[in-house]
C-alpha cells in the first residue's frame, strides 16, 4: 500500500501578545503534515513563516503538491531536492521520521546515529517586546528561570529594558534577541553596555541583507545568526560575522537537514543554539534531538501557549523532557 501525505491547518492560542520587531502575534497557527502507511501514522509539525516569503496557504499547498511523490517512495534524502529548505519540508521531513520511528520500533534518535537517548535540556524563556516597564514586571515574574531570552526592537529603549529586566532577574542569564531591528551605530552603542549588564550573547542585531557591516566591529558580547543562517549552505555567508548559529527546523527544512547543519558548523567552528517558531510539542519534539549538549537551548514555545497539545512534552519550569513516543519519534 503506498503511504499517503495529508495537510492540516491548526490554530493555538498564545497566552497574552506575543511581541517581536516585526509585529505581533496572539496565537499560533501551524500545519502538520501526515503521513499514512496503512494503520501506522508519522506526523510533523511546522509555523510558515511571512518573513521568508511563506504562508499557511503556500506550505499547505507545497505539501500537497509532493503527495504522489512521496506515495511513489520519496524518501528524506529525496525530499531534500524535493523542497527547499523551509516549513512545508520540515513538516513532511519529520513525519518521515516520526513513520520510520513507528514502522521500525526503533526510536527516532537511534535512527539518527545520536549515542545515547536525549536527556533533558534546559531552555531559555522568551520575554516578548514590551515597554520597558512591563519587560521589567515580566523579568520579576520569572526570575527564578536560569535563561531569558529578551526580545528588542530598536526603538531607544532597549538599554533601559535590558536595565530593568537585569533588575528584577539579577540571578538569570540573558540573551538578547534584536530580530534584525538595529543598525551598525545601534549595535556599537548597545553592545558593551548590554555586555556590562550580563548579556552573553546578542542574536541577530542587523538585518540579514545587511549583516556584512558586523564584519570587524569589536565583540564584546558574542553573535548569534538566525534570519542570516538557514540550511548547510548559508555558513560560507556566516564567516567573520557571528560566533553561533541558531537552527531551528522550520528554517533548515527538517531535522535531516538540522542534523548536517550542526555538524558541519560545528566543524567550522560556530557554537551552536537551537531555536523554534511558535508552534507546540509536536513542533519542539524532533528539535530535542540537535539540542543534545548544544550551548544554549530556545525551545520554549510551548511555555508561550495558552495550552499545549496533548500528550505534550513536560515542562518542569525551564527543564525540558524529551518527547514521548505517541507524541513523535
Amino acid at each position: 500500500m503506498p503511504l499517503t501525505l495529508t495537510a492540516a491547518v491548526e490554530s493555538w492560542p498564545i497566552r497574552g501578545v506575543f511581541r517581536i520587531s516585526r509585529g505581533a502575534r496572539t496565537e499560533a497557527q501551524v500545519v502538520v503534515a501526515t503521513v499514512r502507511d496503512g494503520a501506522v501514522v508519522g506526523r510533523g509539525e511546522c509555523v510558515p513563516y511571512a518573513r521568508y516569503g511563506e504562508s499557511i496557504d503556500s506550505v499547505v499547498e507545497q505539501i500537497n503538491g509532493i503527495a504522489s511523490a512521496i506515495a511513489g517512495g520519496l524518501d528524506r534524502d529525496g525530499l531534500l531536492a524535493a523542497l527547499p529548505a523551509g516549513a512545508a519540508r520540515n513538516a513532511v521531513d519529520c513525519a518521515l521520521w516520526d513513520l520510520e520511528a513507528k514502522r521500525s520500533g526503533t526510536p527516532a534518535w537511534k535512527l539518527a546515529g545520536l549515542a545515547a537517548a536525549p536527556g533533558t535540556v534546559t531552555t531559555v524563556y522568551t520575554l516578548s517586546v514590551d515597554t520597558p516597564e512591563a519587560m521589567g514586571n515580566a523579568a520579576a515574574e520569572n526570575a527564578a528561570r536560569p535563561l531569558l531570552k529578551l526580545k528588542m526592537t530598536g526603538d531607544g529603549l532597549d538599554l533601559d529594558r535590558v536595565t530593568r529586566i537585569h533588575a528584577n532577574a539579577p540571578k538569570a542569564r540573558l540573551v538578547v534577541d534584536a530580530n534584525e531591528a538595529w543598525d551598525v551605530a545601534t549595535y556599537r552603542d548597545l553592545a558593551p553596555k548590554l555586555a556590562g549588564l550580563g548579556v552573553e550573547m546578542i542574536e541577530q542585531p542587523l538585518p540579514a541583507k545587511d549583516d556584512g557591516g558586523l564584519i570587524g566591529l569589536e565583540r564584546p558580547v558574542p553573535l548569534c545568526a538566525d534570519e542570516s543562517c538557514h540550511d548547510t549552505a548559508t555558513l560560507d555567508a556566516l564567516a567573520g560575522k557571528y560566533d553561533t548559529v541558531n537552527i531551528k527546523l522550520d528554517k533548515t527544512g527538517g531535522l535531516t537537514e538540522a542534523l548536517r547543519l550542526r555538524a558541519e558548523a560545528e566543524r567550522r567552528g560556530f557554537g551552536i543554539m537551537v531555536g523554534c517558531m511558535i508552534g507546540t510539542s509536536l513542533g519542539m519534539a524532533p528539535g530535542m534531538l540537535v539540542a543534545q549538549g548544544v550551548g544554549l537551548v530556545d525551545l520554549d514555545a510551548p511555555l508561550l501557549l495558552a495550552k499545549d497539545r496533548e500528550p505534550g512534552m513536560r515542562y518542569d519550569g525551564s527543564v525540558v523532557y524529551p518527547a514521548a513516543a505517541e507524541l513523535w519519534g
